[in-house]
């Protein structure tokens, strides 16, 4: 059955089957003639207005992909973005960052306002190749395909063909025997799918090497550095790998130990590296999940719960997991209509619960910025500040989560597990950050060599309290189950910092809830157009991840999750 192609949430004010007519809009802007600073703004403005349109009308396209991979003529409008609108706005996108920043009345205009966009357009005009324009697409294409074949994973469950979110679900069992169970199914489902997520990967890592060779670089990961406008060095990034080893990892290795008392196991296997303690799943249904998490978003702060309901009764929310629907979740700006819209495709689990949490830090964030400085532009998105407010909101709703586990045993046990997320947050993405550093300096490694490299960070890391013997085969290949290696590289690092200064709130939470929740409404509806530091200390918090700051907070951390008796 078709679906619906999600008119009621997005926007489509511009066409964009008709490929010759965004073409000539693009090609009007170019011949704009600018004989003033005020000329330029309004030229600006102009091309604002066209970018927000055909952002939203692609974003819509691409979130109903996700909903449905198996619908033809959905794939069909979203792969016709990728081949016939994408290299189109790459190559208009290089033409009018010339034409701005070639323009005599450039230095004229507010450096508070535009100066960011100034760095961040001509870091683009340094980038741009025009060979690499169906390199990107082919990379697009690959992406989609990744999409395609974990939206249609399934796994066979007593009897029944289950989503493969409900597989990873299980995992959170309380019951050893049903965890390990389900370790060995998502095993046994990852290999059946390794021959193609090894042929995607090497595809990609070789086309992404080629255009950054194109671009001048030695690597992709120098390249991305640069794409990213990263406001922080390869070397902090090494440094904080290191840091993290230094004083996460032993405490990480201590809580581990508690934890495998509480699990009553003698050795810790990797299937009980996700168990938790409460009985049974914080919802059946999704509407129980959008119940409570409306609730305790409203305890919160009315706002928050304000934006909640609102995106609930306008069709925001795509909750829940199904045969044909893309795995993970996110969230996604809608910038013409002024909206956000959470995709989540988990099964009833403490997971589920969290990541919705988790996506409405990023919607509320939207939502203020929105409203305060309309609708941002791609290059005010820096994942250190958006992953900020949503690791942040989960620790805001630390307190509450009774709501969803009233027994206080169990709420203890959930208290523990998102305080112990932190943990994982703060080395998980950190270590996916090293793999990758490695991938991209090491383009010509073979698919052996990368499941390798994969189990031996992952044991230095979050693996490192786990008893591993025997399964070096099945975690050396489950990074095929990570989509942000495949749709978006490099995006890794950020949750890490950003946890560093959501735990940093927490602290201030416990201090002056009240101020806490005001400071966080101030950060996430300040103006991007500041550097992260600055944004960071609107929020009350600082951007920092050196030796001290990582020390620091990881023994607030794991004093909080002892403090839970």
């Amino acid at each position: 059955m078709t679906q619906d192609k999600g008119q009621n949430y997005y926007q489509e004010l511009i066409d964009l089957q008709d490929v010759e007519g965004v073409e000539a809009q693009f090609r009007g802007l170019l011949e704009v003639s600018i004989e003033s600073v005020s000329d330029l703004e309004k030229w600006l403005k102009d091309e604002k207005d066209l970018m927000i349109k055909i952002t939203e009308a692609m974003t819509g396209h691409q979130v109903d992909f996700y909903r449905n991979t198996e619908d033809a003529e959905i794939k069909s409008t979203y792969l016709h973005d990728q081949q016939a609108i994408q290299p189109l706005l790459m190559k208009y996108k290089a033409k009018l960052n010339e034409k701005y920043c070639e323009s005599p009345y450039l230095n004229q205009l507010d450096e508070k306002r535009y100066g960011l966009m100034r760095q961040v357009r001509e870091s683009e005009i340094k980038l741009f190749r025009e060979e690499n324009i169906p390199l990107m697409v082919k990379e697009q294409e690959l992406c989609t395909k990744y999409s395609e074949i974990m939206g249609g994973l399934t796994v066979e469950w007593e009897g029944e063909e289950k989503p493969f979110p409900f597989i990873q679900a299980q995992l959170d069992h309380l019951d050893r025997e049903v965890r390990e169970k389900a370790y060995h199914k998502m095993g046994s489902a990852f290999r059946e799918i390794k021959p193609d997520m090894d042929a995607i990967m090497d595809e990609l890592v070789q086309l992404r090497h080629q255009i950054a060779v194109n671009a001048g670089f030695e690597n992709y990961r120098d390249y991305m550095f640069v794409a990213k406008n990263r406001e922080y060095s390869v070397q902090d990034c090494y440094d904080f790998h290191e840091n993290v080893e230094k004083h996460i990892i032993p405490a990480w290795n201590r809580l581990a130990d508690v934890f495998k008392s509480k699990l009553g196991v003698d050795t810790y296997r990797p299937w009980d590296n996700t168990a938790k303690l409460m009985k049974n799943p914080p919802y059946s249904e999704v509407s129980d999940l959008m119940d409570g998490v409306s609730e305790i978003l409203g305890k919160t702060d009315p706002y928050f719960a304000d934006r909640f309901d609102y995106m609930r009764d306008h069709g925001l929310l795509d909750l829940g997991d199904r045969k044909g629907k893309s795995p993970g979740g996110f969230c996604t700006a809608l910038p013409v209509s002024g909206d956000t819209f959470v995709f989540a495709n988990f099964s009833p689990s403490f997971f589920s619960l969290i990541a919705l949490i988790h996506e409405m830090g990023h919607a509320v964030n939207g939502y203020l910025e929105f409203s305060e400085h309309g609708p941002t532009e791609d290059y005010q998105h820096r994942m250190e500040i958006a992953e900020l407010y949503s690791h942040g909101m989960e620790l805001l709703l630390l307190d509450k989560l009774d709501r969803f586990y009233p027994e206080e045993e169990d709420f203890k046990s959930a208290q523990r597990e998102e305080l112990r997320r932190a943990f994982t947050m703060l080395y998980g993405p950190l270590s996916g950050d090293l793999f990758q550093h490695w991938m991209y300096t090491n383009p010509k490694h073979t698919a052996k060599e990368r499941d390798e490299k994969y189990f031996e960070i992952s044991k230095r890391y979050g693996l490192n309290p786990v008893d591993t013997s025997g399964f070096e085969e099945e975690i050396g290949m489950s990074w095929a189950g990570t989509l942000h290696y495949f749709e978006v590289p490099f995006y890794n690092i950020e949750y890490s910092i950003s946890m560093l200064g959501a735990l940093q709130l927490l602290e201030n939470y416990q201090n002056n809830p009240e101020q806490a929740i005001e400071s966080f409404k101030k950060g996430a509806s300040a103006d991007y157009n500041q550097s992260i530091a600055a944004v960071y200390e609107e929020t009350g918090v600082s951007f920092d991840f050196s030796e001290p700051a990582v020390k620091r907070m990881g023994e607030f951390l794991e004093k909080v999750i002892q403090e839970i008796h």
